[in-house]
């Protein structure tokens, strides 16, 4: 486990990292709480955090309450408050403050290790719901309202330094390949279009998702229009060369994609509304092709 570890004391922090870096865990130790919770809010491969209660300049029963407020936010983050002082109130307080479990301070080595395996089950637990809920289960890509959390994420760290770019993809008449050879087909289809748009994504430290029945979005962090009209565009041409079985033989298909680039003041939402009306102008024209928009300027790309 990823574990941070809180305590004012140099002395309990090296004691503790001591029993845990053993078994294999990493620590992070912080003597002061306000750094503390600024690196958890920042590494969201934390698992653990285990902290004092006797902290400053944040108090322990205050770390434990903003550190469960992380924890709400589609991640898992189990919090072990310690005590020099082991009576009925510290342990009530910290267990209503966020605290999942609690232990005399110093820890023993055998409960200590006891109590981070069990957080260990639970944690795993939690991801995975979190990704069975986040998941388009079709495609493996993340779901709208998983997407729409990420691109809200990616909006603030990014949105500030105006670099970043939402593509929007729609295959091209998908009802003629349901209705032609069968929803079976339709669905190799879009996983097909999805297991693309995923490389593509991961090619260019991006996410997508599948936003829609035939329709997909990539947000591109740190990238501005032009250069995502060149990912769109090669992403146009990937997808024009997929093959599936069809009845009667191999079904190609194509798309179209609309690209909205970051603007001052923006929202996104509105980077969303430009991105889906540089696709509707992208099926407008001809389908198979690229639209970019630049504020109020759009423009197309074909191969």
């Amino acid at each position: 486990m990823h574990i941070v570890v809180v305590d004012s004391s140099r002395v309990v922090l090296k004691m503790v990292a001591g029993l845990l870096a053993p078994k294999g865990h990493q620590v992070e130790t912080f003597t002061d709480s306000r750094e503390a919770l600024a690196f958890v809010t920042d590494t969201p491969s934390v698992d653990a955090l285990i902290t004092s209660l006797e902290t400053r300049p944040i108090g322990g029963f205050e770390l434990c309450w903003s550190a469960r407020l992380l924890a709400e936010d589609r991640r898992p983050l189990y919090i072990i408050a310690m005590s020099s002082t082991d009576n009925a109130r510290n342990l009530s307080e910290a267990l209503d403050s966020g605290a999942d479990d609690f232990l005399s301070k110093p820890p023993v080595a055998e409960e200590l290790n006891a109590r981070l395996r069990a957080a260990q089950r639970l944690t795993a637990l939690q991801r995975e719901l979190i990704r069975l809920a986040e998941t388009d289960s079709l495609t493996g890509l993340l779901n709208r309202g998983a997407f729409i959390h990420r691109l809200g994420e990616a909006a603030r760290r990014h949105g500030p330094q105006g670099r970043l770019a939402l593509v929007g993809i729609d295959l091209d008449h998908f009802k003629k390949i349901n209705d032609g050879h069968g929803h079976a087909v339709g669905d190799a289809a879009i996983r097909a279009a999805g297991e693309v748009l995923g490389a593509v994504a991961r090619d260019h430290k991006g996410f997508a998702g599948r936003v829609g029945g035939e329709e997909y979005a990539l947000a591109l962090p740190g990238m501005r229009g032009m250069e995502a009209s060149d990912v769109a565009n090669t992403l146009r041409g990937k997808i024009s060369e997929i093959r599936v079985r069809g009845r009667s033989g191999p079904v190609k298909f194509t798309a179209s994609l609309g690209v909205g680039e970051w603007s001052d003041g923006e929202t996104v939402e509105g980077l969303m509304k430009r991105a889906d009306l540089a696709l509707f102008d992208a099926k407008a024209n001809g389908r198979d092709r690229v639209m970019t928009a630049f504020s109020d300027v759009y423009v197309s790309r074909v191969g």
